[in-house]
């Protein structure tokens, strides 16, 4: 079986829940009623999974503390096998086990997440859920289809819809711009603490990532994308300065 098909009874609840929703909210927003309810499903979702988050955010500021206090230790290891990675390496992660810091700090809430992100984007970009066709991606906004790429708008001539897509591409863009100076600072603050950087200057630019996905992917699971990610963003900003 594979690994998907595990997530499926859960995607066809959480189809149904979405339709539900836009169902409910027709009646004063129309047919954009879908995508506000693919907004407002990806709220929810990302609200419940908040107290993860924040387990997360507080392990991994444990440990850059206590990385901080080794700093010394830290660069008299590096001096002292400055000529050897591998036995720096080992030295420091024996210097972190003997005071009780994983490496991986942090990262089992994250991982908890994962299988919640695989279903929602899952559910926003499959065009069939339990075997029948997904309608929510048949309706859209301003008459564009929550099914439709730009890559196939751009494809197909249909030039009245890229406002729509230039709309979410602007959004994406800013969130990439925001998520990009939050890793700046976060990189620079390692790198003043002495913490190794493995990604060095690409890591800012990763969240660009998310504008260049929004051209090749359905509307439905670019406005996905695009709420997830400010969410992300927002929600970073706010735990490290302890205000959720």
């Amino acid at each position: 079986m594979s690994p998907f098909a595990l997530l499926n009874p859960a995607v066809n609840a959480a189809y149904h829940a979405v339709y539900g929703m836009a169902a409910a909210l027709a009646p004063v927003v129309g047919d954009g009623g879908f995508a506000v309810a693919i907004v407002l499903f990806t709220l929810a979702v990302r609200l419940l999974l908040h107290p993860l988050a924040r387990t997360q955010a507080r392990a991994a500021a444990r440990a850059r503390s206590a990385r901080a206090a080794l700093a010394p230790e830290l660069a008299k290891l590096r001096r002292r096998h400055r000529n050897d990675q591998a036995q720096l390496n080992r030295a420091t992660v024996e210097l972190y086990r003997k005071h009780g810091i994983s490496p991986f700090a942090g990262f089992l809430p994250l991982l908890a997440q994962l299988p919640v992100f695989a279903l929602m984007y899952r559910l926003f970009s499959t065009r069939t859920i339990g075997g029948r066709a997904n309608l929510l991606l048949g309706h859209g906004i301003a008459g564009v289809p929550l099914g439709s790429s730009l890559r196939g708008v751009l494809a197909a001539g249909a030039f009245t819809h890229l406002a729509v897509f230039a709309v979410l591409l602007l959004a994406v863009g800013a969130v990439a711009r925001w998520s990009s100076e939050q890793t700046r600072a976060l990189t620079a603050s390692a790198a003043a603490a002495g913490e190794p950087n493995p990604l060095g200057p690409v890591a800012r630019w990763l969240p660009y990532g998310t504008v260049l996905s929004v051209a090749f992917i359905p509307l439905a699971a670019g406005l996905y994308i695009a709420t997830t990610t400010l969410w992300t963003v927002a929600e970073r900003a706010l735990l490290a300065r302890g205000l959720a």
